[in-house]
């Protein structure tokens, strides 16, 4: 934690910056994150800043790096367990130190939003943030959505019969590997860079990712279907280091929750304009979007999502795919 018991002109700028009132600020946080500028991530990151300096007179000030401006992911994660930093979002990266964060990304586990929403804000959700603060020494605060993941190629494909075969792009995951090839597909880690040119020579036939990334990579020039399998939704935790968390008033405790939590809501305002935009860019482009037979894709996937998940999980998966 960085505090500011005198005010730096920086520091008066970024807190002019976060709409607070420098007179009175005696703390900075610094929040890194690997999104860019335009990403809702970022937007929402900077809104908690700016109502958390309202909601504190402007005694605390948050300054946002984004870009990985301040470290990758795992630095950052690193630099908070050793009081460097003092806030990231992150995800499922956790479950090198908490096996059960590993369910921020499991395939076909949540049939809508509305299911991930009611998971990660139930129970369930709450022993993933305990074990996360025990086993981490980060506490998540708040969580944004991501973008499910759908997959584009040059034809339809509504059903898991369609896939026999497909030659497809896959991230160096090898539980995205087993599913698809249980799936039916030939899929294949790829460094993301590669993908274009790999679609466009016709080294693989298709490849996976969500609306906003197979637009900002410009898919749709190579690929002419986005087919709805929304395989993969998941969400993100905006988080502080617990050395920070403790070194707060409960009053000023309170600040940082109520701030997350309208951050988190305007993350979603934000989240869900962009799913629309890019669809309709999408779909100005060319594209045809594909309803899918997602009980079909689910049913298939099954066997080869639990036999990659740790014993510590599995039974909560089991019961997320009997629902």
């Amino acid at each position: 934690m960085t505090f500011k018991w005198k005010l730096t002109a920086a520091a008066a700028a970024m807190v002019a910056l976060v709409g607070g009132t420098a007179q009175a600020q005696d703390m900075t946080l610094k929040l890194g994150h690997l999104a860019n500028e335009d990403n809702p991530w970022h937007l929402a990151s900077v809104k908690f800043g700016e109502e958390l300096s309202a909601l504190t007179d402007g005694r605390i000030a948050v300054e946002v790096f984004p870009n990985e401006s301040l470290g990758k992911e795992i630095d950052l994660i690193n630099g908070m367990q050793l009081g460097t930093v003092d806030m990231t979002i992150t995800g499922e990266s956790l479950q090198n130190w908490a096996p059960k964060a590993a369910l921020l990304a499991v395939p076909y586990a949540f049939k809508s939003v509305e299911d991930m929403d009611a998971f990660a804000s139930g129970e369930a959700g709450e022993e993933i943030k305990q074990q996360i603060i025990e086993k981490v020494q980060i506490r998540p605060i708040a969580y944004f959505a991501r973008g499910a993941r759908d997959l584009t190629s040059n034809r339809p494909i509504a059903h898991p019969d369609d896939l026999q075969g497909l030659k497809m792009r896959v991230p160096n995951v090898p539980l995205f590997v087993d599913v698809w090839s249980a799936l039916g597909a030939s899929p294949g880690p790829m460094a993301f860079s590669e993908v274009f040119t790999s679609l466009q020579n016709g080294t693989i036939e298709a490849q996976e990712n969500p609306l906003a990334l197979i637009r900002s990579a410009s898919f749709y020039e190579v690929q002419s279907h986005v087919n709805l399998t929304d395989h993969v939704r998941s969400w993100i935790y905006l988080t502080i280091a617990e050395s920070t968390w403790n070194q707060l008033s409960e009053d000023d405790q309170a600040a940082v929750m109520e701030a997350a939590a309208r951050a988190q809501a305007y993350e979603r305002e934000l989240f869900n304009q962009s799913l629309a935009d890019d669809r309709a860019f999408l779909e100005e482009k060319g594209m045809t979007f594909v309803e899918v037979d997602a009980a079909a894709f689910q049913a298939a996937a099954k066997d080869a999502v639990l036999a990659n998940v740790n014993d510590e999980i599995k039974p909560i998966v089991e019961d997320l795919f009997s629902n």
